[in-house]
């Protein structure tokens, strides 16, 4: 039986979803899968060695300012410690 493949928003490398951490952004906030609403994959190399990219590109996806973007660099260490 075959697994589901998913794609790393930074890396665009494909990976098995297990390996992948999935996250989602609610109301400018980052948070991981709630089961509702859209969400997108990280790969754990990703979420270590490319801090600044992964932010920018959350940056983007939420469409937030700069004072946000630190906020995410913030939140994102934390989940990336967790996870």
């Amino acid at each position: 039986m075959s697994q589901p493949i998913r794609m790393c928003i930074v890396c665009r490398e494909r990976s098995l979803q297990h390996s992948l951490q999935r996250l989602q952004i609610v109301d400018g906030e980052l948070m991981l899968f709630s089961k509702v609403g859209r969400s997108f994959y990280i790969c754990k190399a990703c979420m270590t060695n490319n801090e600044k990219k992964v932010v920018k590109i959350l940056n983007n996806k939420c469409k937030t300012n700069h004072k946000a973007m630190m906020e995410f660099g913030k939140i994102f260490k934390e989940i990336g410690s967790n996870g």
